[in-house]
């Protein structure tokens, strides 16, 4: 059974580029998947009427929709509602459930909340949200991949000058055991896919900024994944320079075997 996933993250109503929201929302449509999953930062500072435009771009969206917060939905410029209700906005306009879950097809998938209030940019994943996610996997046994949606990368690539998230090493290593296969992140506004270091068995798909100006040398991008038993394919689509509209930049076929993720093409 094929399943086919839209990956946005990092949209930051508030500092987004207006432009490019039609275009986005057209480029789902066509695409038609089964679901998108937004791996956090949907606003930028967390503000009422940012919330409001992120809920309005959601509910437009032609298919099931899959969230989990980022570090930027938690509010920076009220010290009281941060530290005592730091999800009391995004839970009023985007979701009550900071780590949904949800099966499409044969996929199961898992949100992850790995967003510390007390820090500001710095994630963390503790042992009590790998065992969850992990426990929904264990029990569905060999039904089909599983995927799991957080905020923060549980891996950088080499020359990232940002802090790994508290628990990374600890959390993946756990994901690769449990069966986690594919796990989508953003946080970074840089793209990059490959097979985790520590578990070959998890492949890290890691999306860009879709609508953010803070773009840090990469164009808006989005993915698309499909799974098909045990392979795997990543389009990349992007709005490059001054363009008002996403294109297809490239793809990355995998195929996972008893020793990991192995890379099939790339075009």
């Amino acid at each position: 059974m094929t399943t086919r996933i839209v990956h946005l993250s990092d949209l930051h109503f508030g500092r987004d580029r207006p432009e490019l929201a039609e275009p986005l929302i057209a480029a789902v449509g066509e695409l038609a998947p089964d679901l998108v999953a937004v791996s956090g930062d949907l606003t930028q500072r967390a503000r009422i009427g940012q919330f409001r435009a992120a809920r309005a771009f959601l509910e437009r969206l032609p298919a099931p929709v899959l969230c989990v917060p980022g570090n930027h939905d938690t509010p920076l410029d009220n010290l009281f509602v941060r530290l005592l209700r730091p999800f009391g906005r995004y839970r009023e306009h985007i979701s009550q459930d900071l780590e949904p879950r949800l099966n499409v097809g044969d996929v199961a998938v898992v949100g992850a909340n790995t967003v510390n209030p007390l820090a500001w940019q710095r994630g963390r994943i503790g042992p009590r949200t790998v065992d969850r996610v992990c426990a929904a996997f264990r029990a569905r046994g060999d039904s089909g991949p599983n995927v799991v949606v957080l905020h923060h990368p549980l891996e950088h690539a080499p020359g990232t000058d940002k802090a790994l998230t508290r628990g990374a090493g600890r959390a993946l290593a756990a994901f690769g055991a449990c069966g986690a296969h594919v796990v989508l992140c953003g946080h970074l506004h840089s793209w990059r896919t490959a097979a985790a270091t520590v578990a070959r068995g998890t492949l890290l798909v890691q999306a860009g900024t879709s609508l953010s100006t803070r773009v840090r040398d990469e164009p808006n991008d989005f993915n698309l994944i499909t799974l098909d038993g045990r392979a795997a394919r990543v389009d990349r689509y992007t709005a490059r320079d001054n363009a008002t509209g996403f294109a297809h930049e490239g793809a990355y076929r995998f195929m996972r075997s008893d020793a990991g993720w192995e890379i099939d093409a790339r075009r």
